[in-house]
């Protein structure tokens, strides 16, 4: 057989009179004949593509709603909860037993570097017990108090918990808020102490302290260690004895809950889905009780703990569905989906979460704003508990004022579009949402409420015009070892805190519970609580409402004009620190000019701290070589009174380098 060496379309008789001309004159070479070998591997080939585009689908349908455990693990930070899910997956199967297999369920690479979970993952395990095989699927949740809307919303697929405690440390802070989550939502509660085999555990203290704070009998605690795989078997027998199994009905139409989402670029959104009732297939025609949009499901699965597509998802199971949504406003999180013409009453959904702290998001470039809004978009879906509000800035240009759970909730989320998107953002001093209360019908008629909600320190209105300002507060939980009880009390006194209770939950640590301003605990208080107490006191808080404060709004001055990007709201007592703090930072920060720049932090029209940016000066007085006093003192004056009326005429343009500099200080600190 002849191929011709160059590239042609050639039809017909054109392509026999070509191949004559060509053959003469040795265009054509001769295809060369496979050997033995080449034709071997390329059957090898053929068959290994073949079983890979014929991967056998799991059939769920074998697995009754008894047979069905649903169930996650809840813990307070670095308990053990992704090693336990680790064995749970070795010991089922799931995963092969390697050296490498740490969290392996921590797909992100910002849980990888940080070494915390960030995202709720599901895995579905299949796990023989008397004769009988189940279907388990586990949720592995965030341990930290600013993904506590993960736990939450994980919890609602769920009917019972693992509760991990670190045999070593005890209860903390998340293990109480976590526990209280479970028993809310009235799931069955397996009490689990993990690394008894560090030199330091004490398996005994910390059941007497689960039966003292939680009432569970220590004899249903299970003493284990995840790392080492000793008892992690018994976890998996009490999972099926002690959970029930979902009440949920294959026969009435398909109720599914949209419990989380990912975006990816190719097949549109992928939802993580609880179903309530029903069986959902692929070609099913499924409608979104948010939206009433219409959808063809195109797959249904299982995560194993990767994706694993199957033919059907029935009644009782967790999996995944995607059905085309490309639109990032499609996939809502809460959302009910059914099936067409076959409409059912929505499931309640989630409570949205409510943000603690606020920060300006701006692109670095201007020119790379569609971009950044594209990477936020895509990434809301992902993490539902953030809130976007257009926003723009003189010096920044556009942006969002995005409201987060929390200040580690914030780093992550912009890590994770530096690593995911590839975006470059700066961030500005993360605030809390204020509140103030009109004074005037005029003025409640023009912002159409009394009460008006701040996220932006620029909107901060005069005192003038209301009768209070409010700050919000939270119940805040320190649990801590008894010396350093004096030390911790002292600290919260410090940020304005009001303690309401104070128990011992053992012979050596103590829960306190203090109220706290939002505003003092935000930025730094974690760790300062960290270092004082050597790192053994654990801090964990929820929302309190809001209280009356002496607030005031602080505008920083450059040469008497204000820098609307640098505006703060303090309290009255704070303000001369926060101020001081701010303007020694922008002297280190701004390029010295030909004329003196003041730095000053004022409240209304009071200069409360002051730092001056010296004047690059040229020396006159070098061509004066002695001579009369008079004349370098003419020298000296002409050139005072030509600074002096630069500085006025003089415009200060704070460089973009110097306000990211700044609000970063700012963050750190």
């Amino acid at each position: 057989m002849w191929t011709p060496v160059g590239r042609g379309r050639w039809h017909g008789r054109a392509l026999t009179v070509w191949a004559a001309a060509a053959a003469h004159r040795g265009l054509l070479k001769p295809r060369p004949t496979p050997t033995r070998e080449a034709a071997a591997k390329s059957r090898t080939l053929d068959r290994l593509y073949s079983s890979a585009d014929r991967k056998e689908k799991i059939d769920l349908s074998r697995f009754s709603v008894e047979n069905i455990r649903n169930f996650s693990i809840i813990a307070h930070v670095d308990h053990g909860k992704s090693t336990l899910a680790d064995r749970l997956l070795e010991l089922t199967g799931t995963i092969d037993k390697t050296k490498n297999n740490k969290q392996v369920l921590d797909k992100l690479q910002v849980e990888r570097e940080r070494g915390i979970t960030v995202k709720a993952q599901t895995a579905s395990l299949f796990y023989n017990c008397e004769g009988k095989q189940y279907l388990l699927n586990l949720i592995d949740t965030p341990g930290h108090v600013d993904f506590s809307y993960e736990v939450s919303r994980s919890l609602s697929a769920c009917q019972g918990v693992l509760l991990v405690v670190d045999a070593n440390e005890g209860i903390q802070a998340q293990t109480v808020a976590n526990f209280f989550l479970a028993f809310e939502a009235q799931l069955s509660i397996i009490p689990v102490i993990n690394k008894v085999d560090l030199k330091n555990a004490d398996p005994e203290r910390v059941e007497k302290q689960i039966e003292k704070v939680f009432d569970i009998p220590s004899d249903e605690c299970i003493k284990i260690s995840a790392k080492l795989g000793t008892n992690v078997e018994r976890v998996l027998q009490a999972v099926i004895k002690r959970i029930p199994p979902p009440k949920v009905h294959r026969k009435n139409p398909l109720k599914a809950l949209v419990f989380d989402s990912t975006f990816d670029q190719y097949r549109g959104v992928i939802a993580n889905v609880a179903l309530f009732d029903g069986v959902v297939s692929k070609g099913d025609k499924i409608v979104s009780a948010h939206t009433k949009k219409t959808y063809e499901v195109n797959e249904v699965g299982v995560l194993n703990p990767n994706e694993q597509p199957t033919h059907k998802l029935y009644a009782g199971q967790v999996g995944y569905l995607i059905a085309g949504m490309k639109d990032v406003t499609e996939a809502q999180i809460g959302d009910t989906l059914y099936l067409h013409k076959q409409p059912v009453e929505p499931l309640p959904g989630f409570k949205s979460a409510k943000p603690m702290v606020f920060a300006g998001m701006y692109p670095i470039d201007q020119s790379e704003y569609n971009n950044l809004k594209s990477a936020v978009e895509k990434l809301t879906i992902n993490d539902s508990s953030v809130t976007v509000h257009r926003d723009s800035s003189l010096a920044l240009g556009a942006g969002w004022r995005l409201g987060f759970l929390g200040l580690l909730h914030m780093e992550v989320f912009n890590q994770r579009l530096e690593q995911e998107y590839n975006a470059s953002v700066i961030l500005t001093t993360p605030t809390v949402p204020y509140k103030a209360v009109l004074s005037s019908a005029k003025l409640i008629k023009e912002y159409r409420e009394k009460e008006i909600t701040i996220i932006n320190p620029a909107q901060f209105p005069d005192k003038s015009k209301v009768t209070e300002y409010l700050e919000p507060v939270v119940l805040g939980t320190i649990i801590t070892p008894d010396e350093y009880t004096g030390k911790v009390m002292m600290l919260c006194q410090a940020r304005r805190a009001v303690q309401k209770n104070m128990m011992y939950i053992d012979q050596n640590r103590v829960m306190l519970k203090y109220l706290f301003p939002l505003n003092e605990i935000v930025v730094d208080f974690y760790d300062s609580l960290k270092s004082l107490s050597s790192g053994y006191a654990s801090f964990d808080y929820e929302d309190a409402g809001y209280q009356t404060a002496e607030l005031v709004k602080m505008d920083i001055l450059l040469n008497g004009n204000p820098v609307e990007e640098l505006v703060t709201i303090v309290h009255k007592d704070k303000a001369h620190s926060v101020g001081k703090a701010v303007c020694e930072r922008l002297k280190e920060s701004l390029p010295r000019q030909l004329f003196e720049i003041a730095v000053q932090a004022a409240v209304g029209s009071k200069i409360i701290a002051r730092e001056t940016v010296k004047a690059y000066r040229k020396n006159v007085l070098a061509k004066c070589y002695g001579g009369d006093i008079t004349r370098k003192m003419k020298l000296l004056k002409r050139q005072a009174e030509g600074k002096k009326k630069l500085r006025k005429i003089g415009n200060i343009e704070v460089p973009k380098d110097a306000f990211i500099k700044v609000l970063r200080t700012q963050c750190d600190k």
